[in-house]
């Protein structure tokens, strides 16, 4: 019997290059000088399992890595980090390049993308999905066909659905499946109203971001919640949603309630703000590497 909950992590990984600019390009011919760059590890799975894993939680992460040598970067950079990682084979490793400005301004580049996952893959990550006391199925083509894949769950599902505005049909499968999702206030202007709206579709618990306003959630009875965000000196903005989303799944999987699990949230969330990397725990600033 494991020492604390089993997690599984499905979705993306990926190998980035962060470029800091005094403000982002705009759309005519122009030179800018880079104030600073570095390579990390990018990807909203791999953000949400490095924040799990540091929180003392058994989780397991299942994300398309090439045999290259971005996937040899990564691998060995999650694995220092903490986090088990379940690779499943891809013709490639995601590459970003993120342009990044004051103010949380950020243009992600997909450089590479993985190639589709191999069938056994699939069946293998539905198992271990089955097999865990909760899982994360993010938005990705790997996420997807874990879920075709899956017979009525008995695992809860949680889904980070980031800038959804209600409508998109790619969604749909993630937010039916779901005993609670995640998203940010990016795409609507009516927060309350859009998480009621995917209440309605099963899930249980609607959470959504509202970035320096802190963080609302909604249940399925219609009790409402509000939370600060907690003070923070900001380095980099990339993957503070993921750690909010680890935070709070980490304290509910303690029994926590949900006003104290939102805390917890948000605390999390100043956890990756403060750093250059999505965790920490990934140390120091890799330059140089393409």
């Amino acid at each position: 019997m494991p020492s604390s909950p089993r997690v599984v992590v499905c979705g993306p990984a990926s190998w980035n290059h962060l470029i800091e600019l005094d403000h982002l390009p705009e759309p005519v011919p122009h030179m800018q000088f880079a104030r600073g760059s570095w390579h990390t590890v990018g990807g909203t799975s791999a953000g949400k399992a490095l924040h799990l894993a540091g929180l003392g939680i058994d989780v397991r992460l299942w994300a398309p890595v090439g045999d290259d040598e971005d996937g040899e970067r990564l691998l060995e950079r999650l694995e220092k980090a903490g986090v088990v990682v379940e690779a499943v084979a891809s013709e490639q490793t995601e590459r970003h390049v993120n342009l990044m400005a004051d103010g949380g301004g950020r243009v992600s580049l997909y450089v590479t993308t993985p190639s589709t996952p191999p069938a056994a893959a699939v069946q293998a990550a539905v198992r271990a999905v089955e097999a865990a006391d909760l899982a994360v199925i993010d938005l990705s083509e790997l996420g997807r066909l874990v879920l075709e894949a899956m017979p009525s769950p008995h695992t809860p599902l949680w889904m980070d659905l980031h800038d959804y505005d209600g409508t998109s049909a790619f969604h749909e499968p993630f937010v039916r499946a779901a005993a609670g999702v995640f998203m940010n206030d990016d795409g609507t202007e009516d927060p309350w109203g859009l998480m009621a709206s995917c209440l309605d579709r099963g899930p249980r618990l609607a959470v959504c971001t509202l970035g320096a306003k802190g963080a609302i959630a909604l249940e399925a009875d219609g009790t409402r919640h509000e939370v600060a965000a907690a003070p923070a000196t900001v380095v980099d903005t990339n993957g503070a949603g993921d750690a909010f989303m680890a935070g709070f799944l980490a304290a509910r999987l303690r029994a926590q309630p949900v006003d104290e699990a939102l805390r917890a949230a948000a605390d999390q969330a100043r956890v990756a703000i403060e750093t250059e990397h999505l965790h920490p725990a990934l140390g120091r600033r890799v330059e140089g590497e393409r």
